[in-house]
């Protein structure tokens, strides 16, 4: 009988919805404290197990199996909940295989026809099947699937680019595209939803953390293209030396890219450290006393091989739920706060505006959030990153708001004005009143309201487009600079509507 047919069996056996046997049903891993341990919650009633009513002694032998199974559960679950992988993968055949095997177990468990034994047993068979179904959806979900497609996708741009010239002797092709490339796919991992589940969120951060490891190293090889090394060996005989390492400091970093990119199947993050370390002693050890140059020569092999040895530690780091969980993180705490206060404030500013009121401007304000902004510590994470530029673009766009209300305040047109230039100024009139809606809006874009913001702001571009300046500068650079308006309110309400999440 195949492991499914198996399941269906077991799941025929419960009938009835229930409490589970530990006094909670299984939730998808929320009650798992940052993908520790499940914590206990003192009940109000008596466990079902242990209620002193129970015509069952609890050393019952059916009782007594349950509550073997209850602890096997306890010690899989945060296994379970935590687990970030791909239904291929050893970690994941593993858990199948021991929850598979308790259901089968619970499923053998004789009740003796009693129906607290039997209520027992289906909370079990529940339990276990719901982490059998936890696991399974998390290693099958799109967004899963999403994760390894790109990671896949850096691992063959990486591995032409990089690891393959140079273990066949070559140079690593480093240039600006490749640095692009991976931009971007960085900037597609911070957009890959994750709907709050852990193992997602952990599998996001592993891939992020990988591959923006491999910038800092790929971006550290181009800087260290424009420094005039290595020195010549006839300026002091430890250069020699320094000379030899940095051929080794090139080597490791090739084995870096692929160990983090999952390219290398002999070597190991310990084994490179020791490597680098090695060559770290080696350089102490020269005496460069004496010469400023060969002084400034070895600290920046030094600063070198510190920067490889910074990126071996990313073992063990995706287990630390503060990384990936960054609604516990301070800087992402920091920006919520910030765009709380920016939400208050341009609540105030619309409803202002609605009343005709153009005295309420709190532009001090908003450039004082800016600047908060700016000394968010991002700690080179993407997903805080691109937090913290969404945040600046909603405090722009209340300013770039403000501004351009103020403007056609002041606007006063002379009878010389150019036909042209008019006809941009009535347009950014419109645009002025479709960004109120879309700093106001708070929809989705399947809602009516969003695809008539979208049509309505298309049709001002359209406008824009037909403004025929007829020569005149002052025409053109507004025409641009109206243009460019119209693009950004587009962008921030296709901001405000793609479900992004940190």
């Amino acid at each position: 009988m195949g492991k499914a047919a198996k399941r269906r069996r077991v799941r025929s056996r419960t009938e009835r919805p229930g409490s589970s046997l530990f006094g909670k049903p299984f939730d998808g891993g929320k009650r798992m404290d940052h993908g520790g341990p499940q914590q206990q919650q003192p009940h109000p009633h008596p466990h079902p197990m242990e209620a002193q009513q129970q015509p069952y002694h609890p050393q019952h032998p059916a009782m007594m199996r349950l509550y073997e199974v209850q602890k096997e559960v306890a010690s899989l679950g945060p296994q379970v909940c935590t687990f970030s992988g791909l239904q291929h993968d050893r970690d994941y055949k593993r858990l199948e295989r021991e929850l598979t095997r308790l259901q089968l177990e619970v499923d053998q468990v004789d009740t003796e026809g009693k129906p607290e034994l039997q209520g027992a047993r289906k909370r079990a068979a529940q339990e276990v099947e719901g982490l059998l179904r936890y696991l399974e959806e998390n290693a099958s979900h799109p967004s899963r699937v999403a994760i390894e497609e790109l990671s896949n996708e850096a691992r063959r741009l990486v591995d032409e680019k990089v690891v393959a010239p140079q273990r066949a002797g070559g140079v690593a092709e480093i240039n600006d595209e490749l640095v692009d490339a991976l931009q971007e796919l960085v900037l597609k991992l911070t957009q890959v939803k994750t709907e709050g589940r852990v193992p997602l969120r952990k599998a996001r951060y592993r891939a992020l953390t990988r591959l923006c490891a491999v910038q800092d190293v790929i971006e550290g090889r181009t800087q260290q293209q424009t420094l005039s090394l290595p020195l010549s060996g006839d300026t002091h005989e430890a250069v020699h030396r320094i000379n030899q390492v940095m051929v080794k400091v090139s080597v490791a970093r090739s084995q870096l890219v692929a160990l983090l990119m999952g390219l290398s199947g002999r070597d190991s993050c310990a084994h490179l450290s020791r490597i680098l370390t090695e060559m770290q002693v080696e350089l102490d050890a020269l005496d460069v006393s004496g010469n400023a140059a060969v002084r400034n020569y070895r600290k920046q092999v030094v600063e070198e091989i510190n920067g490889l040895l910074k990126h071996l530690d990313l073992e063990g780091e995706g287990d630390d739920t503060r990384r990936y969980d960054l609604a516990q993180n301070n800087s992402i705490r920091e920006i919520e706060a910030v765009r709380a206060h920016v939400s208050h404030l341009r609540e105030g500013v619309l409803r202002h505006c609605l009343m005709g009121d153009l005295t309420f401007r709190p532009k001090a304000e908003l450039q004082s959030l800016l600047m908060h902004l700016d000394q968010v510590d991002t700690a080179k994470n993407p997903c805080i990153r691109e937090a913290r530029r969404r945040a600046v673009v909603e405090v722009q766009a209340v300013i770039t708001f403000l501004d351009l209300r103020e403007a056609l305040a002041r606007r006063y047109p002379g009878p010389t004005e150019h036909p042209s230039h008019r006809a941009v100024w009535m347009v950014l009139g419109s645009l002025s009143d479709l960004q109120a809606q879309v700093l106001g809006f708070d929809g989705k874009r399947a809602d009516k309201s969003y695809m008539m913001l979208e049509e309505l702001l298309t049709k001002q571009l359209l406008m824009l487009d037909a403004v025929d300046p007829q020569g005149d500068e002052t025409t053109k650079m507004a025409r641009k600079q109206a243009v460019k308006f119209a693009q950004n309110i587009l962008s921030y309400l296709d901001m405000k509507t793609d479900e992004w999440e940190y």
